[in-house]
């Protein structure tokens, strides 16, 4: 009945899909990291006191450096190498193996890839993106260095839905 009447109310007139949850049907997560851990451990330290109710069955990563954080948490770590020659391969990989797992959605915690437009289609707003306030005034491989020559003192994180445009 919820359902129903948010759709008439809401979805319907907005244009909007959403996606309801109740205590036993948790969201599943797949965390996309990269080689910096600060990110990533605040997010598994967050769920492993419970201040997140979704499942973490696994972690996807382009390179090896943070397995032994995911085995401290007990979770699947997956390594997908990717270039530009095999990302549609290893990105189709990827898909592969969320759709086994389940996962509903996906965070990229200091994740350094850019997500192909065909994987932003197969996970419309269902992909988050957590990365440093500085973008844009910081933008690349080293914004915090970057800030640091400027005299910036004040750091923060931002979140948003991964689009084509962002």
């Amino acid at each position: 009945k919820i359902n129903e009447y948010f759709t008439t109310l809401f979805a319907n007139k907005y244009d909007m899909t959403f996606n309801l949850y109740f205590g036993d049907q948790k969201p599943r997560m797949a965390l996309f990291v990269s080689k910096m851990s600060h990110c990533m451990y605040d997010i598994l330290a967050r769920y492993d006191a419970g201040q997140m109710d979704v499942d973490i069955p696994l972690i996807i990563s382009n390179h090896e450096d943070m397995r032994h954080v995911a085995e401290r948490f007990g979770i699947e770590y997956h390594v997908f190498p990717i270039t530009k020659d095999n990302k549609e391969e290893q990105e189709a990989k990827e898909k592969a193996l969320m759709k086994e797992k389940g996962v509903t959605f996906i965070v990229l915690a200091r994740y350094m890839q850019i997500i192909s437009e065909q994987m932003i289609k197969d996970y419309p707003n269902k992909i988050i993106n957590i990365h440093h306030s500085f973008l844009p005034a910081f933008i690349g491989a080293k914004p915090y260095h970057g800030a640091y020559e400027r005299g910036v003192k004040i750091i923060g994180a931002t979140s948003h839905y991964v689009t084509t445009e962002l």
